[in-house]
């Protein structure tokens, strides 16, 4: 009966197990290493080095399935012999509960759409090739590459091939609600009870009641997630007493982190400044400068960074598609730049109510301009998307706040949410202007503004070390009966509509069509060999196309 239920259960704890090993083994390495006991961002250090190991060898090798199950075998290695030297004690007991939590997640039958247009297919190209310049000019879902993509491929193994591919959602969860579990047990074992623990409770409730939907993540839950805890760090540096080398390595990951899923959230960068404004009041400009980028996990963000423009570039010829400005027209296998603007208007068009299965504005060039765009995206995309998200927001922090709350109140100090506040609703008004849907940014900017607030106002009431922890388990109690129950509640509807057999059948459906690049550009290969042993055999018709340069094959558009 169960086909094949234990190998993907054997592999997914082996995947957990394995990146959490890479984290282990990098936080050991040395002192500039070691910047935190958090077994959440060990794991997350864990998954930055294996996205940073993926674009780097995806240059000159496919990610086939010996050389990742070399891979997976060197970081269980690590896990198995960092975890028996029981060099950090403390969250073990969580690491396995929430990953077995998360398992019911994993069940999916029915991924998202763009799973099946391009996250799929790309993920499946990197396990078949190495780097193709001009991947854009096959299907416009080549122009956006992610470093999610990019960890997929480094998940395709024997037995389970690709199936795995919603794993970094999964490593992305957990290992977030083991940042944050840890975070909120120290702070309460501490009697540091603040309006940084309250949103630390606030943050941790709402990824597991919103983002239960594993198969929904894509590249823009995963990097929300991340966003919480940037914010979180972010106002510890500017209100808490901490290591500031320590506080800037964590940042600094969370930024990488964030900026590899999308190229899009390389405005997160802004938040440099508050870290500037910080040191600046503490320390003078070479302390500052020597803290900022004497480093070491500033050269990991200045790799990834790199390696984000990098792979950007030669998929479209822009640093950052579908950004204009950052377009070059000049590389043989760039998207012309008419091409980018009319994809650019597109997704905006598309963000603001404009278009979707079975509609269109009849001028969409004027439909997108200043504020034109409100009234309609207000009945089509605020009504009633954005509505409900506010008020299950409003009733987890009403919950929250009446849940907490008691009849004595204190004085507290003035925080310093200044700066940090700004920078949220410029982030908020670039995301409302320019990609006014949640996907893009809205679910984390949106929350966090709510939990600021609830949490300086909880903070104001007097709570006992002892009531606050037993309220607090009651709500995380609610928090994962509701997650487990809203999974069961997918998975039947899976199995009621698509016939799924989770127990017997545990995969998700491939379609055949999925593999329909990695054909195609395998006959372009072939055509392009062809052509070099016999000219005759060269298609001179226009069309895509593919040369050699310096041994690497170039995918171009025919323009003769």
């Amino acid at each position: 009966m169960f086909t094949n239920f234990y190998t993907y259960i054997f592999f997914y704890f082996l995947i957990v197990s394995s990146s959490m090993g890479y984290g282990l083994a990098i936080n050991s390495i040395s002192k500039k290493f070691k910047i935190t006991n958090n077994l959440g961002y060990i794991g997350l250090i864990g998954v930055l080095f294996l996205i940073i190991y993926a674009y780097v060898s995806s240059i000159f090798i496919s990610h086939g399935q010996v050389h990742n199950s070399i891979i997976l075998v060197i970081g269980i290695i690590f896990f198995t012999k960092f975890y028996f030297n029981n060099l950090i004690k403390i969250g073990w007991s969580y690491f396995f509960l929430i990953f077995f939590i998360l398992l019911i997640a994993a069940f999916i039958f029915k991924a998202h759409d763009d799973f099946l247009y391009y996250h799929f297919p790309y993920s499946y190209y990197l396990t078949q090739n190495s780097l193709i310049f001009g991947m854009g000019n096959i299907d416009l879902g080549y122009r956006t590459p992610s470093s999610i993509f990019y960890l997929n491929s480094l998940f395709y193994l024997p037995f389970v091939k690709y199936y795995m591919f919603h794993m970094p959602a999964i490593l992305i969860m957990g290992f977030s609600n083991l940042t944050l579990l840890i975070k909120l047990k120290k702070n309460i074992d501490n009697n540091q009870i603040n309006f940084i623990s309250y949103f630390t409770l606030l943050a941790l409730i709402f990824i597991n009641i919103f983002f239960y939907r594993i198969a929904e993540h894509g590249t823009d839950r995963s990097a929300q997630i991340l966003i919480f805890l940037l914010f979180i760090e972010i106002l510890l540096l500017s209100n808490s007493k901490v290591n500031i080398s320590n506080q800037t390595s964590k940042i600094y990951i969370l930024i990488g982190l964030i900026i590899s899923f999308k190229a899009f959230y390389i405005l997160y960068g802004i938040f440099f400044l508050v870290i500037l404004s910080h040191l600046l009041r503490n320390f003078n400009i070479i302390e500052t400068l020597k803290i900022l980028f004497y480093n070491s996990f500033f050269t990991f963000v200045f790799i990834i960074f790199s390696l984000v423009i990098f792979n950007n570039f030669i998929t479209s010829g822009c640093m950052i598609y579908p950004v204009q400005f950052t377009c070059f027209e000049q590389p043989i296998w760039a998207v012309p730049l008419q091409e980018v603007v009319a994809v650019n208007d597109w997704y905006e068009q598309w963000s603001k109510g404009g278009a979707a299965p079975n509609f269109r504005v009849e001028n969409p060039s004027e439909y997108i301009q200043s504020f034109n765009w409100v009234s309609n995206w207000i009945d089509i995309y605020f009504f009633n998307k954005v509505s409900d998200f506010l008020l299950g927001l409003t009733l987890l922090c009403i919950i929250v706040y009446y849940t907490l709350r008691s009849k004595i109140i204190i004085k507290v100090k003035k925080r310093k949410i200044q700066l940090v506040l700004i920078i949220i609703f410029l982030l908020l008004f670039e995301w409302f202007y320019n990609h006014p849907a949640l996907r893009y940014g809205g679910y984390s900017l949106i929350a966090s503004i709510f939990f600021i607030f609830i949490s300086l106002f909880l903070e104001k009431f007097s709570i006992s070390k002892d009531n606050l922890i037993k309220k607090t388990k009651y709500l995380m109690i609610i928090a994962v009966l509701v997650f487990v129950s809203r999974n069961i509640n997918r998975i039947h509807y899976e199995v009621k509509t698509y016939g799924y057999q989770p127990l017997k059948m545990t995969y998700y459906k491939i379609n055949p069509a999925y593999f329909a690049t990695s054909k195609k550009i395998k006959i372009l290969i072939k055509q392009y060999n062809e052509c070099k042993i016999n000219i005759k055999n060269c298609d001179k018709s226009k069309g895509l196309k593919v040369k050699q340069i310096l041994g690497k094959y170039v995918l171009y558009i025919n323009n003769d």
